[in-house]
């Protein structure tokens, strides 16, 4: 099984198929690698792809400690380092997304080529001056007590509103086996950090090309996220996925990895 062995006892799993310019996809809170099963057979034609489980989530070490964006983000930057990979290009969907701009916060973009941004908004939380974040607090307080209390129940009642479509009881039954992965301690406390991030004050530093993909389908996210996030990103475009929710490479594959490859033959023209 491939693993990235960081400190303190920390291993990623991870999957890493094909040559070339490296892509990496960064799943969100409580998924794993797996959610981009129709991505790397797709992608490893052309390129290195990477999708790896972070730390707490999927096959990686299961450890109480470090559950923060920010630490994530220095996960990925070890992760990196550890297989010497250059001029990467990150894709994250929701929490990914977070991931990927505190990554940039803290270590620059010179090993970045581009990111692609799945569905998610500058933050989470409805600050006084953002209506449209996705939680206010008794909504996040009581997605917290539910994990503590039946997370299971909880997980399935939410992983079906990541879909515009009723999802096949087969995958909602893979889905939700790997989401309880977690342990309950770590879900809630990964829950909270993510969603009271506000990655706002320092999006507008951000130079390098960035393709941000919005399911139509407003469950979760509005589309006006990803609108507001196309103004504030200097170098940002914005595709809509007519057919989706949360989730464009799972509902809309084949559209999503064509119009993500088309995104990678502009970065390295």
């Amino acid at each position: 099984m491939p693993i990235v062995n960081l400190d303190h006892n920390v291993e990623l799993y991870y999957e890493d198929v094909g040559m070339g310019s490296p892509v990496i996809f960064i799943h969100g809170v409580w998924m794993s690698s797996r959610f981009f099963k129709k991505q790397l057979p797709y992608f490893r034609q052309k390129y290195r792809a990477i999708s790896l489980d972070l730390r707490g989530h999927g096959q990686s070490s299961h450890v109480q400690s470090g559950h923060t964006v920010a630490n994530y983000a220095r996960d990925l930057k070890h992760f990196m380092e550890k297989l010497q990979l250059k001029d990467v290009t990150l894709v994250g969907w929701s929490m990914g997304a977070f991931v990927i701009w505190e990554y940039l916060h803290q270590f620059g973009e010179d090993n970045v080529k581009g990111t692609v941004i799945v569905d998610e908004l500058a933050s989470d939380f409805k600050w006084p001056d953002f209506e449209i974040g996705a939680f206010d607090l008794p909504a996040l307080t009581g997605m917290m007590r539910d994990i503590q209390i039946d997370q299971t129940g909880l997980l399935k009642g939410f992983i079906p509103l990541m879909f515009k479509e009723d999802l096949p009881q087969a995958d909602l039954d893979w889905m939700l086996e790997e989401t309880t992965k977690l342990p309950s301690s770590i879900a809630s406390a990964i829950l909270f950090d993510q969603s009271i991030v506000d990655c706002r004050p320092y999006l507008n530093s951000i130079t390098i090309p960035t393709l941000l993909c919005f399911g139509r389908e407003e469950k979760l996210i509005p589309v006006a996220a990803g609108e507001h996030l196309c103004k504030e990103i200097p170098n940002a475009t914005l595709e809509v996925f007519e057919e989706s929710c949360h989730c464009p490479f799972l509902e809309e594959p084949d559209r999503f990895n064509r119009v993500v490859d088309d995104f990678l033959k502009s970065l390295h023209k």
